[in-house]
């Protein structure tokens, strides 16, 4: 990992960081010695070691990803990643987001909703009384209809603190914020925070 903008915050966080090769490496010489860093390949890596290393960088680059940030279109002059925010907010499903397609292919029909959705290839589309809305299963970002504008709706994490969710959903419970924002949008002549009206109505 590096910093992309050369330098950290005040705090010490960093603002921007980029990630590029996983490489393994083990001590050169015999056991209990300590040698000098060597490259290893992946085949003499312990099968145990390599998926808890590469689950840890799937949950760093998750997490740290800034598809993951609502606000991202907001930020910064030069937006040097507005297409890899583009591409990780509505492009092709990953494994995980077909998973949970299917999972919705089986909830939705069960809703109350169940009229005013439908899925297609990326996106839970939700007819609500004022828009359509679409919200992509892999980011559960949400996009307008007619003219694709994008629709801010924060999630509230504080409302999921001592939740635990299911393996697969370890991404914070994207499956739950989906379904959240179908039965939202669905009535969305109801909703009553400025913030997300406001922007309905602005089309």
């Amino acid at each position: 990992m590096e910093l992309a903008d050369g330098e950290a915050g005040s705090d010490g966080v960093a603002r921007l960081c980029s990630t590029d090769q996983v490489r393994f490496e083990r001590r050169a010489g015999a056991a209990g010695a300590r040698g000098a860093w060597e490259a290893v390949t992946l085949a003499d890596v312990p099968a145990l070691v390599l998926s808890e290393a590469l689950r840890d960088v799937d949950l760093f680059v998750g997490v740290a990803s800034i598809g993951a940030d609502p606000h991202w279109r907001d930020r910064g002059e030069h937006r040097a990643y507005d297409g890899y925010w583009e591409s990780w907010s509505f492009g092709a499903l990953t494994e995980s987001a077909v998973i949970r397609r299917e999972t919705l292919a089986r909830l939705l029909p069960r809703t109350r909703i169940a009229d005013r959705v439908e899925l297609t290839d990326r996106f839970l589309r939700v007819r609500g009384e004022l828009r359509a809305h679409r919200i992509h299963l892999g980011s559960g970002n949400v996009l307008m209809e007619p003219d694709d504008s994008y629709l801010c709706v924060v999630t509230d994490r504080a409302r999921d603190r001592g939740k635990v969710f299911l393996p697969f959903e370890e991404d914070g419970g994207l499956l739950s914020v989906i379904l959240s924002k179908a039965l939202l949008l669905a009535a969305d002549d109801r909703i009553t925070d400025p913030t997300i009206t406001a922007q309905i109505r602005r089309g």
